[in-house]
């Protein structure tokens, strides 16, 4: 039984190693999902009829605390369920059924907490003269793959292979706030070679936006403006002729801007169960971007000031 809070907790750079959190920034996150925790194991125990009342039988081998620990090493190193039991002194199936269970926990109290920007905020960042067309206030969207195990049937994998990645692939979509660079939304994982502005016609985001507010995308995201008044993208090079050079110093002054929602999707991709073949059939890849983003989120909350 190696891993266990109160021996983990003891060494702080392993500790972040492991769960991509210092020991600070774990505990102020647990005294926040305790609630919610409490709240779901309850409801748990009184889904069905008991012939027992609750609290009777084994307890648990891992305290509350170290289930979610286990649960947040999973996500951060994405081991196998036969390694992480061995390291917490469990079984691969109390893993599995921890997995299972807290995951979509963390997942749905982090999505809770998701907030686009308020148009009413006053520390708007002065923008460049060529950036003067592109909304003042807005958000960042972009998305990104995840390779998955390519499915049995021959035309379900078809539907997943990306062109782009060479391999069957799920697609998220991730909106931010450009100046915290927190996540605000996160999309439904659809199929790779689903293009990036039929994903954001189905997630909706443009219309849930406060007035006032924008949104930016890369140049995936040509036609943006045609769904929304309020939106910008790169420019793009004119068919058989140079680019202007007020376009080239226009993307780069775009780019310098754009790129908080890159820095966050670096961010996310250092937990290995967003960087790593999917092992578990798509079973839990929304659930899972939701609760990475959640503790990406707690991470910028603990520091900002």
């Amino acid at each position: 039984m190696i891993l266990r809070y109160a021996r983990l907790s003891g060494h702080a750079p392993v500790f972040k190693a492991m769960t991509g959190l210092t020991v600070a920034e774990f505990d102020a996150w647990w005294v926040g999902l305790w609630p919610a925790y409490q709240a779901a194991e309850q409801a748990r125990l009184q889904a069905r009829a008991r012939q027992r009342a609750v609290g009777a039988g084994h307890a648990f081998t891992l305290a509350a605390r170290d289930q979610v620990l286990l649960v947040l090493v999973w996500l951060r190193q994405y081991p196998t369920h036969e390694v992480l039991g061995y390291l917490f002194g469990v079984s691969d199936t109390t893993v599995s059924r921890l997995v299972a269970r807290l995951v979509p926990l963390l997942a749905e109290t982090g999505t809770a907490a998701f907030r686009l920007p308020d148009p009413q905020r006053r520390s708007r960042r002065g923008l460049d003269d060529l950036l003067a067309e592109t909304p003042a206030l807005a958000v960042l969207i972009d998305s990104f793959e995840q390779r998955i195990q390519r499915p049995r049937d021959r035309a379900t994998a078809d539907t997943f292979y990306s062109g782009k990645k060479k391999t069957h692939t799920l697609k998220t979509q991730l909106t931010v706030d450009e100046t915290t660079g927190k996540v605000v939304d996160v999309s439904a994982s659809v199929p790779g070679p689903t293009n990036d502005l039929t994903l954001l016609k189905q997630s909706g985001v443009l219309e849930r936006l406060p007035p006032g507010v924008g949104a930016i995308g890369d140049l995936g995201y040509v036609g943006i403006t045609a769904l929304h008044p309020h939106t910008a993208t790169p420019r793009r090079k004119p068919r058989g002729q140079p680019r202007p050079p007020q376009d080239a110093a226009f993307n780069r002054a775009f780019a310098s801007r754009r790129v908080s929602v890159e820095h966050t999707i670096g961010r996310l991709r250092h937990y290995q169960v967003l960087s790593q073949r999917d092992r578990h059939h798509r079973r839990h890849s929304h659930a899972c971007v939701c609760a990475v983003a959640a503790l990406a989120n707690h991470q910028i909350d603990r520091r900002l000031p």
